[in-house]
């Protein structure tokens, strides 16, 4: 098994963060069992269990090491370290892939949710911002304020991103979808979505106007080593 810090891309860190949470939301992320993940990383699974579920503990960095390797991430991510970093600082691949998402793997991976990026066009000039998002009945619908940068893509025309970065192996994909942006104005209709979306906006506060994006047009890549 392979641990250099070379594959990892990442020096060693100190953990920073909820260790247990970020082990398990990986592992799940992969679809991998507890008994799995630390069979693969020659650990017992009572351990690997006293990791996810006290994320006070400390490991020791062969540890860490072994557990990033496996899950294909890096020791900074798992313990929190890479939180205020930007997405992508390592390093390119060797002969990477890149190929074209069809429409149903675009689909697939839009609709596992989480945070997109929304492009919309203000009186000051063309803005993203990243909104919590849902697929539901095959639109993108997200909550905001009636008054915040979001609510700018009722009635317009709007871009939306959503992308995976994996740092340790130099991978990842980009979805892409353009449509038309509308506010949702009826309360029944407003319901149904707060009823079926997967999460609150983290931003909080008083964030009641839904808006869905319609796509007409959904496209996306991936790049593998």
């Amino acid at each position: 098994m392979t641990t250099d810090r070379t594959r990892l891309n990442q020096p060693p860190a100190a953990p920073g963060g909820d260790l247990g949470r970020r082990l398990t939301a990986r592992r799940v992320q992969l679809g991998l069992t507890r008994e799995e993940t630390a069979g693969r990383a020659g650990m017992a699974t009572s351990y690997l269990a006293h990791l996810e579920q006290h994320p006070g503990v400390t490991p020791g960095q062969s540890t860490l090491h072994a557990l990033a390797t496996v899950l294909r991430t890096t020791v900074a991510g798992l313990t929190g370290a890479d939180a205020d970093l930007p997405p992508g600082p390592g390093k390119a691949g060797h002969a990477p892939r890149f190929t074209e998402l069809s429409r149903t793997e675009c689909g697939d991976l839009l609709s596992s949710h989480g945070v997109g990026r929304l492009a919309i066009t203000t009186e000051h000039g063309p803005v993203i911002v990243p909104v919590n998002y849902s697929v539901i009945d095959g639109t993108i619908v997200f909550r905001t304020a009636r008054d915040a940068t979001p609510a700018l893509a009722a009635g317009a025309p709007v871009a939306f991103e959503v992308d995976r970065i994996d740092d340790a192996f130099a991978e990842g994909w980009s979805v892409l979808a353009r449509g038309h942006g509308r506010r949702v104005s009826d309360p029944v209709e407003a319901n149904l979505l707060a009823a079926r979306a997967y999460s609150l906006p983290w931003a909080g506060g008083g964030r009641d106007t839904w808006v869905r994006i319609e796509p007409y047009e959904v496209t996306g890549r991936r790049i593998e080593v």
